[in-house]
């Protein structure tokens, strides 16, 4: 009993690096997406988009990696999410399809340029927005009663899921910019440091104001953050994230180009375990834990031994291809 416990916990800390990694590697180039009709056609949204050209198809495997590993992991969580969420879900594939299309497209259809910018930008935030109404609504809670969902389809559309989609957007956007901040020159990157300061505050902005209403939605909510003694701990990390916010804008002001793309990194991680800290060990949260939803033990150890193979292999070759096609970028760069 007790390894199989070690292990559930395992996979979930698996499944939520996972989902991190998607964030952190798969948000920036959805950022630029959505800033894209901010830049000037021709060399401006050209080098934008070299910058992102050789590693935005890999930073979506772990995407996959996170859904494939909570459907074959932990199956009734999967079974219980998925029909509630499918409007959202939907919504974000068909904007990464939109997106892929037209940003392979647009190279090569010159005369129809413009209509695949457009596609390209609608792809990008159509997936960011469902990405964050999806987080907001498994994080307001979903109806189940005994292994199935019993709500309806509209349940996910709610004013604090729309609020956690705008969120999304901004923070995705925001990493965009740092990341043209650290990838590029001249006037795109002063164009990129000034929507990085509004895009700075605008996340900051909501951060705070999701984080105010989270512990409102649900009861266990409240203990995880407010109860003695882990009060002393989670209080770090509001504290944290005022001190990663002080830090971004001073730095992003002096003129720093790398450490405003780490920084937003940062205030994402801090986010991400914010969100731990509301919902472990829940996978549902306040209807199924991990271990309630988890597949038997002799399944999860088979796919461990995948997985041990299977990330590494990924880690590396991401790690080699951010390092190969390092350093600044230009319009007749990667096509």
């Amino acid at each position: 009993m007790l390894a199989n416990i070690d292990l559930t916990v395992v996979w979930a800390l698996i499944i939520a690096f996972a989902v991190f990694a998607y964030i952190v590697m798969d948000g920036f180039d959805l950022g630029i997406g959505i800033l894209f009709p901010a830049f000037r056609p021709g060399h401006e949204r050209d080098t934008a988009m070299n910058s992102i050209a050789p590693v935005w198809d890999g930073n979506e495997t772990w995407l996959v990696l996170g859904g494939g590993g909570l459907f074959a992991v932990f199956p009734l969580a999967y079974a219980v999410i998925m029909p509630a969420l499918y409007a959202p879900i939907i919504a974000m594939l068909l904007g990464l399809i939109f997106r892929g299309v037209a940003f392979e497209f647009r190279w090569r259809d010159s005369r129809h340029r413009a209509l695949w910018d457009v596609a390209f930008t609608g792809g990008s935030v159509v997936a960011a927005f469902a990405q964050g109404v999806t987080l907001g609504a498994l994080l307001q809670g979903i109806k189940v009663e005994g292994r199935a969902y019993a709500g309806g389809w509209w349940d996910w559309l709610t004013p604090f899921s729309l609020l956690v989609g705008l969120g999304i957007v901004c923070g995705y956007a925001l990493l965009g910019a740092t990341w043209l901040v650290m990838r590029t020159e001249g006037s795109l990157q002063d164009r990129a440091r000034t929507f990085s300061l509004w895009l700075g505050a605008a996340t900051v902005a909501v951060i705070a104001a999701v984080s105010a209403a989270t512990p409102f939605l649900e009861g266990k909510y409240w203990e995880r953050w407010f109860s003695m003694p882990g009060v002393l701990l989670t209080a770090q990390v509001p504290l944290l994230v005022a001190v990663a916010s002080f830090l971004f804008f001073r730095l992003l002001r002096g003129g720093a180009e790398r450490t405003p793309f780490l920084l937003a990194l940062g205030l994402f991680l801090l986010s991400f375990v914010g969100l731990g800290i509301s919902i472990f060990p829940d996978v549902v949260p306040g209807r199924i834990t991990i271990w309630e939803a988890a597949a038997p033990h002799a399944s999860q150890v088979f796919l461990l031994a995948g997985a041990s193979v299977l990330i590494p292999v990924i880690l590396i070759y991401t790690a080699y291809s951010y390092w190969v096609f390092r350093g600044k970028v230009d319009a007749a760069g990667y096509h």
